[in-house]
């Protein structure tokens, strides 16, 4: 039997029935025309002739038989376990490991030691696995928002989601964050209520959360039968019939008639599932207003087409832990999320100044893929590619259209978590990784014909530093090592160097990411570095507008240095996309213009480090409205030194301030404890936006300065004996007031008199 390489087990069928049968089919003929077009090189005149139309099933059917999707939610909602169940009724694995399991072993999705030990997921990792004829490609992501550069990779490259909600917990502050990312990328998904096994599980609950805190547009399309310990199984509301699981591990799905005591439940919420699709699908809405009745496969295609054009949300349930309702979840995606031609997706054209064209998504169009995550491996770098258009094969070249560089492709594999299996081809739609193969994070890939980049991923701004340095002065070596990979493969970890000290500094998302390289970098590299305290990347900016004119004059033996720059410097308003911004508004030639990148480049040197406490300035527009110039000593560094002193000079004129991240921070604490926790707020200078209740627990929202929020966990545990929890993440930057800006200056200017 002949294998296709793109993984189609329908084509290969085909295709080895036909040697046996003496009469063949016009469909079989055409699919032995195309496997040799395909494979063969020898029929290139064949191939000529061949119309297009002939040409579509080679690729047509293997398409729509393909779904990439990823699972993502709030820290320990159950992402990793759910992945853990659908690999193993997949087949991809023979036997099912718990996240923090008593074996030793751990889930199959977290490879890394430190997330066996730790129990949480550190790396978004990649698989694939087969389910009912099609191919399924699955991401599985951290629910940390220390991580969240994992999540919006991953969604950038996605066809469909799944959006995991625990059924006790309910939306929780990730779950927003990861909702938002989601509608960044216009990714559609499904919903998946877990644990519905758990000690005060209430789905509805949640159904209500997600409607009123996601504004999702959701209703269930299924209805547990039982909660908590007796929880039995699902009804689908869609083919009216209850699924039980059987079997150690629930392999063995029952299909029964619904139990009488839940049919009245079960009625009322399909006509609410028809209700809320027919108000978003016109189709069915029609139906539903004449009254007729809607069958099955009706309700069924609706539901997909509200899904992919992003209207409603399928609400699905279960218990993974429970081996309960992952199968039909797993249908739920081949028949609700879409496939990679369903999904429209645009590159910028290079040689057009950036316009938009839409991708065919189909083999037969040029290569353009996106390389979305790198990774260090054994042999090498390991970089993940999402093709969106053409194929690629082992052995071909490739053109990196951000650098201009031609690269060989010397091994193609697809990944199931860290092992890899090596293939000869992949064509569009699918996730792949490449060995040997230079490059950053987001950069697009063609076969040369075109220059067409992907749009770029957003990635979020660092909010904390550290400073770091080896133990021991020999390890040096390693630990730059270290330091350069973690950058490479993580875009929200940065490296640098304070001029003043000359320690290396690192920046991440938060304690638990600085902490996880620290460990990393001692665990994978041998390397033991002593840790700074933390520091908060402060900024400063200006609130007025204040005018410079400034001479700078040098006269000595030979060409002497002259430049002279006058304007102003005003704030830019709230809400604006630039942080800095120049304008020349010279008339005439009293500067030439030579001159004038290098005095854009002073102002930008200046304001990387602001006079009140060294920070950036941000916020900032300059304008340059006169100058002059001297026939024979002006040159480049006369005018970026006339551009740094004139910054320095008018800066304390514009009334700066200092500029602090300000967290979003959402606390889960029992009621009793409720006053504690909020006085302990205030004093860290924090404000309450939000208090509502759950059950016993009082969730309360607050912007705090992250200054004032450095062990907090600890505070917080011996506050509540243990039983709060809370989770952060960065709001913006704002002022601090007066008080705490000198007390800031003050401390650095006691740090330079101390220098």
């Amino acid at each position: 039997m002949t294998r296709f390489q793109n993984g189609s087990r329908l084509l290969s069928y085909t295709f080895s029935r036909s040697k046996t049968t003496s009469s063949v089919s016009p469909t079989t003929a055409l699919l032995q025309g195309n496997f040799q077009i395909q494979h063969s090189r020898h029929f290139s005149n064949l191939a000529s002739a061949t119309t297009k139309e002939e040409k579509e099933p080679w690729w047509k059917d293997s398409m729509d038989r393909l779904r990439n999707i990823g699972i993502s939610a709030h820290i320990d909602s159950g992402k990793t376990t759910l992945t853990e169940r659908i690999l193993f009724y997949t087949g991809r694995i023979h036997e099912i490991h718990e996240v923090r399991g008593r074996d030793g072993v751990g889930a199959k999705m977290d490879s890394m030691d430190l997330e066996r030990e730790k129990g949480i997921t550190i790396q978004s990792a990649a698989t694939y696995c087969t389910w009912n004829g099609y191919q399924v490609n699955i991401i599985d992501t951290p629910g940390h928002v220390d991580f969240t550069i994992e999540v919006e990779r991953a969604l950038r490259v996605l066809d469909g989601a799944i959006l995991v909600l625990c059924s006790v917990g309910g939306v929780q502050s990730q779950s927003i964050t990861v909702d938002r990312q989601m509608r960044r990328y216009e990714v559609p998904r499904l919903a998946f209520i877990n644990k519905l096994d758990r000690m005060g599980a209430d789905p509805w609950k949640v159904l209500n959360q997600a409607r009123s805190k996601l504004r999702h547009h959701s209703a269930a399309v299924q209805v547990p039968i039982g909660l908590e310990d007796d929880f039995q199984g699902l009804i689908d509301l869609v083919k009216m019939k209850a699924y039980y699981f059987h079997g150690s591990n629930g392999e063995k799905i029952v299909t029964a008639e619904i139990p009488v005591e839940i049919e009245a439940l079960a009625a009322e919420k399909r006509r609410e599932l028809i209700e809320t699709v027919s108000e978003v699908d016109d189709k069915l809405a029609d139906a539903f207003l004449a009254d007729e009745s809607i069958s099955t496969s009706d309700l069924e295609e609706a539901i997909r087409r509200a899904t992919v054009a992003k209207k409603f949300v399928p609400v699905f349930m279960g218990s993974a832990f429970k081996n309960k309702g992952v199968q039909p979840l797993l249908d739920g995606v081949l028949s609700y999320l879409p496939c990679p031609l369903e999904v429209s997706n645009y590159a910028l054209d290079q040689t057009k100044d950036e316009e938009k064209v839409v991708l065919s998504g189909t083999p037969d169009g040029p290569l353009v893929a996106l390389a979305f995550k790198l990774e260090e491996g054994r042999f090498g770098q390991l970089t993940y590619l999402r093709i969106y258009e053409g194929v690629i094969r082992k052995g071909d070249f490739i053109v990196n259209v951000n650098t201009g560089k031609k690269i060989k492709v010397p091994r193609l594999v697809r990944m199931h978590s860290n092992e890899m299996e090596d293939i000869q081809e992949a064509h569009v739609g699918q996730i792949v990784a490449v060995f040997g193969v230079d490059c950053a994070s987001g950069d697009t890939f063609t076969d040369g014909s075109v220059r067409y980049t992907m749009t770029s991923m957003n990635v979020p701004e660092p909010v904390m530093s550290l400073a770091i340095q080896p133990v021991s002065k020999d390890s040096g070596g390693q630990f730059s090592k270290a330091l350069n990979r973690f950058q490479k493969e993580d875009p929200t970890f940065r490296v640098g160097l304070d001029p003043e000290s000359a320690q290396t500094i690192i920046s991440g998302m938060g304690e638990l990411h600085l902490d996880i390289y620290v460990e990393r970098i001692r665990r994978e590299y041998k390397v033991d570095a002593s840790v700074g305290k933390p520091r908060v990347n402060f900024r400063e900016t200006i609130t007025q507008r204040a005018e410079f004119d400034y001479l700078h004059k040098k006269q000595s033996g030979g060409q002497g240095q002259y430049g002279r720059v006058c304007g102003y410097i005003e704030p830019i308003p709230q809400g604006s996309m630039t942080k800095f911004e120049f304008d020349n508004m010279i008339v005439g030639q009293v500067i030439p213009s030579n001159f004038i990148p290098a005095i854009e480049k002073g102002f930008k040197e200046a304001a990387n480090s602001g006079s009140l406490i060294g920070h950036p300035v941000e916020n900032l527009r300059i304008a340059l409205t006169d100058g002059a110039a001297h026939a024979v000593d002006s040159s480049e560094l006369a005018f970026k030194l006339a551009a740094i002193y004139a910054f320095r000079q008018c800066y304390a004129a514009a009334k700066p301030v200092i500029l602090e991240p300000v967290m979003l921070v959402e606390l889960k604490v029992p009621t009793e404890f409720q006053g504690t926790v909020a006085g302990d707020i205030n004093k860290r200078k924090g404000v309450i936006v939000g208090n509502d209740q759950d059950g016993d627990d009082s969730i309360i929202t607050a912007h705090v300065p992250l200054n004032n929020m450095f062990g907090y966990s600890t505070a917080l545990r011996s506050m509540t004996q243990g039983k709060g929890e809370f989770t952060m993440e960065y709001k913006e930057h704002s002022p601090v007031s007066h008080d705490v800006q000198m007390q800031l200056v003050n401390t650095y200017k006691a740090s330079k008199t101390a220098e």
